[in-house]
Order: structure tokens, then C-alpha cells, then sequence
């Protein structure tokens, strides 16, 4: 025989129920996309010449907060490593794609926590779609933290992770193509090679895989985040499914032989001008593909209860990307969401150790005790609590530094290079190369510039040459492959040409 319940002790353990039920269902979902080689610049929103025409992306900027200025490691690898960990390469030891000290390929995610494993743990649904990058560990690997993932891999990465033969299987034709993240992508999807047609464009299946995880979860009121390294604009700068031919995937190089001077550069010039209309292109078709994951947010009643971030890993391929200077690292950061003040763009700062930190408190998940992040957290002055937020931002490529605070840039420091000074710059307002002026050697910024060396070496080594990474095997590996640093050096320390605007004479 059951015993009778008194009435106010059923109420309050419905209540109780009800109240716990509603507290779950209210979690707010966190969509993250990150862009794949592209500087702010080419965002219309950032208002530069130029720019490709991005109305979804100027849509977060106008809904909530645009920051003009964010920083980034200025090449993949370490950026996506900062991304996953709010962790600096002078700790984690991610310095470069080919720079990974401390053993730390394999142990990024081990020393330090992966923020999917810590908010899968904290109730959240996690997937990712699109391109990895980041450590000798996948996105499937109980460390990283990902239950649900859809990436574009080769082949041949399939087969040794898999075991799925996709081409002795007749799954895929035996096609060689000089990339296969767009048109007729090889992706694996939820541990199952995704068939696929050649007139299939990658993005959009990697969207839709998106989309649909974010139907399911909401229909089920499980909270998710929902992360999309995207591999657009990445080169080769393909076509896309508004512009070109279908499996038209790299734009050839003209065959100048033959031809006088005058013809050679009319020719290359047209080449120049079609490869940057497809980049122009590609940026476009993202940013449609990000609209699409909007409007599926509003059909599913949860776009006022979710997060949506973009950024981009790093400066453009060829005029910024791998270059220790502000625009190789100075890259889109827009976010809107619930309780999000809208303040258009801001002249606060921010860097890609902010992101761990800020997903976490978007999502009510407690920090870890045991590896501090190296950001702050963006939420309180997000949703208004606080007017300010960082006082200094930190970027860098393999040896070289750059560090900017609101009206102070120092960048192309790096000992190892030779130059362990750098070049400093007054900015004041100005961004974008534009009306900078040289300071290091005026007393009136001293003060200033005193400042920024104790912050720089407040941080932890950052590959000068008696850093243990050059005595370990890949250092040493490093310096065989590249006796001569004179070429990289050229490249790091300096803009490309075409955006030189300001003193970098030595």
C-alpha cells in the first residue's frame, strides 16, 4: 500500500520538476563559425574597400557588438589551438604549423582543456562541421569533445582513421583533384563516409549536417553548441554553386611563355583580377550559408535564445597570413545573443584566448581549477555589466610577436629573427595600416613603449634562441630544414607589399 503524500509536498516537488525542466530547456544555444584565411577588411561591416557584400555577418555585427579590433595567431594551427584552449602558444607550445613545441601535437588537449569537452560535460550537445587542424587529436577524440562531427578529410584519411576503403569500395571514383574541401568533398560524417555527387559543393553539406543537428536538439530542448570551422575562403579559390562551373576548382596560372612583356602582364593582371573575384565570391557564398543557419535558428523559435559568433582564423592567404604584423593577425570578431546589449562596433579589444572563456560563461559552465585560461571572458562586457574589457591584445607566427593595446601597436618583434625590439607605432583611432607613426624612438613614448616590454616579457618564452624547443627533435629537425631563415624572415617580419602603408623601415 502506498502512503499518502501530503498536497503541499506533491506541488512543490512539480514545481521543483517544472522549475528544473524550464531551467534546462532556457540554456542558451552557442553557434561559432570560424572563416578560414580571410582579414577583416573583406567583411563589408568593417567598411574597407573592397570587401566582399556580407549582409548576414553585418547582421550579428548590427544586432549586437562588432569588434573592430581582434586578434589572432597569425596562421591556422595556432589560432584554431588558441580558439580550443584560451591558452597562449608560450604555454601550450603552439607556436606555428610546423612549430609545435613541448611535444604538444599531442598533448594539447591533454595539458590544457578543450572548451567542447568542457561544455559537452557541463549538458551541452556538441558537433562540429568543416575543417580540424588543430593538434594530433580529432574532433571525435574524447578530448576534444565533440559528439557529433562532419569533416572534409582525404581519401586516404578516411581509410588509415576508418578503415573505409571509399575508393576499393566504389564509394567515391578514383578522380585526383587539386582539392577536395569544395566541389565533390570526401567527408566523413558521424564515423560514415558521406556519398557524395561531383556536382555536390561541400559547404553546403556540412551546413546542412549543422542545421540538422541543431533541429534535432532543439525539438528534444537540449541545449547545443554547434561549432563550424568553415573551410571558405581557404585557397584554391574554387567556384561556388552562384558563380562558375561546377567542379571547377582551381583557377589555372596562365602560360606566359612567348608572350612580349606588355602581354605577360596583361595576362597575369586578368588572372590576378579573376582569382580575386572568386575569393570575393567564395566570402559571399559563406556568408549566405551563415544567413541559412539563421533563418533555421528563427524556424526552430530558438533565435532569440542563441549565441552566434563569427570570426576568422587568420589574415589573408599571400598578403597577410604568416606575417608577424597587424594584419596577419588582426581578423572579424561579431557576436550576437541573448542579453547581449547592442552596441555596434566598439573600440574595445579582444583575442582569440577570450573565446574558451566566454563559451564557458555563456553557457553557465564553470572554469577549470587547474590550467587558467590566458583571456578574460567577453560576457560581462557583452551584456553590458562593464563598459571595458582588455587592455592589451597578443598575436604571433612561429618566433614573431605582435601586442597592441587601444592606441599602441608593437609588432615584427622576434629575437630570433635578429629583431628583438620590434617596431613600435602610435595608432591612436586609426586601423587598417592607415596614419600610423613610427615612435619607438621619440621620449614622449617612452613611458609607453616601457610598458609593452614588461608586458611582452611578463609572458613566458616565446622562441628566443636559447628556447628549449631548438634542442628538442622537431627544433632541431626545424633548423636542418631551414638553414638559411633570411626568405621567412623577409616574409614574417614585413606586409606584403601591397599593403605596406606605413614605416617599416629598419
Amino acid at each position: 500500500m502506498l502512503k499518502s503524500c501530503p498536497l503541499p509536498a506533491i506541488v512543490f516537488a512539480v514545481v521543483c520538476s517544472l522549475t528544473a525542466a524550464n531551467a534546462h530547456a532556457e540554456k542558451p544555444n552557442i553557434v561559432l563559425i570560424l572563416a578560414d584565411d580571410v582579414s577583416a577588411d573583406m567583411f563589408s561591416c568593417y567598411g574597407q574597400e573592397g570587401s566582399a557584400k556580407t549582409p548576414n555577418v553585418d547582421r550579428i555585427a548590427d544586432e549586437g557588438i562588432q569588434f573592430r579590433t581582434c586578434f589572432a595567431p597569425a596562421i591556422c594551427g595556432p589560432s584554431r589551438a588558441l580558439l580550443m584552449t584560451g591558452v597562449y602558444g608560450n604555454r601550450t607550445g603552439a607556436f606555428r604549423n610546423d612549430m609545435w613545441a613541448f611535444d604538444s601535437r599531442g598533448t594539447l588537449f591533454t595539458a590544457q582543456h578543450s572548451w567542447g569537452k568542457l561544455l559537452r560535460d557541463g549538458g551541452y550537445k556538441t558537433a562540429v562541421a568543416g575543417k580540424w587542424h588543430c593538434s594530433a587529436k580529432e574532433p571525435w577524440e574524447s578530448e576534444v569533445g565533440f559528439d557529433e562531427y562532419c569533416m572534409y578529410e582525404g581519401p586516404d584519411k578516411i581509410k588509415s582513421h576508418f578503415g573505409i576503403d571509399v575508393i576499393a569500395s566504389g564509394q567515391r571514383r578514383n578522380i585526383k583533384l587539386p582539392d577536395v574541401r569544395y566541389w565533390y568533398s570526401s567527408m566523413i560524417q558521424n564515423g560514415k563516409y558521406v556519398e557524395v555527387a561531383e556536382n555536390d559543393f561541400g559547404p553546403d553539406q556540412r551546413c546542412e549536417f549543422l542545421m540538422e543537428f541543431m533541429e534535432r536538439k532543439a525539438k528534444a530542448s537540449e541545449p547545443f553548441v554547434a561549432y563550424w570551422p568553415t573551410v571558405i575562403p581557404h585557397g584554391p579559390y574554387s567556384t561556388t554553386p552562384d558563380a562558375g562551373a561546377v567542379m571547377d576548382i582551381e583557377l589555372q596560372k596562365p602560360d606566359t611563355s612567348g608572350m612580349s612583356k606588355e602581354e605577360k602582364k596583361e595576362a597575369l593582371a586578368e588572372y590576378t583580377r579573376r582569382q580575386n573575384e572568386r575569393f570575393v565570391n567564395l566570402i559571399q557564398y559563406m556568408d549566405k550559408l551563415i544567413g541559412r543557419l539563421i533563418v533555421k535558428a528563427e524556424e526552430l523559435g530558438i533565435y532569440e535564445n542563441t549565441y552566434f559568433i563569427f570570426c576568422a582564423d587568420n589574415g589573408t592567404a599571400v598578403t597577410a597570413k604568416d606575417r608577424g604584423v597587424e594584419r596577419g593577425v588582426h581578423v572579424p570578431y561579431v557576436v550576437r545573443g541573448p542579453g547581449v546589449k547592442r552596441r555596434g562596433v566598439t573600440d574595445e579589444l579582444t583575442d582569440f584566448a577570450d573565446i574558451a572563456p566566454t563559451l564557458l560563461d555563456m553557457a553557465g559552465v564553470a572554469h577549470p581549477a587547474d590550467v587558467l585560461f590566458d583571456g578574460k571572458s567577453q560576457l560581462p562586457f557583452l551584456t553590458g555589466q562593464t563598459n571595458t574589457h582588455r587592455q592589451w591584445i597578443y598575436a604571433y607566427t612561429g618566433p614573431v610577436q605582435v601586442l597592441r593595446t587601444r592606441d599602441y601597436l608593437l609588432e615584427a618583434r622576434s629575437p630570433f629573427y635578429g629583431k628583438p625590439d620590434g617596431r613600435f607605432y602610435l595608432t591612436g583611432d586609426n586601423r587598417f595600416g592607415r596614419g600610423y607613426q613610427r615612435v619607438e624612438n621619440l621620449p614622449k613614448h617612452a613611458a609607453e613603449r616601457a610598458r609593452f616590454e614588461k608586458i611582452v616579457r611578463g609572458l613566458p618564452s616565446h622562441l628566443e634562441r636559447e628556447h628549449p624547443f631548438w634542442t628538442s627533435k622537431l627544433g632541431k629537425r626545424w633548423l636542418a630544414n631551414n638553414p638559411d631563415t633570411t626568405v621567412l624572415a623577409e616574409k614574417q617580419l614585413y606586409n606584403h607589399p601591397d599593403y605596406s602603408f606605413y614605416d617599416e623601415t629598419d
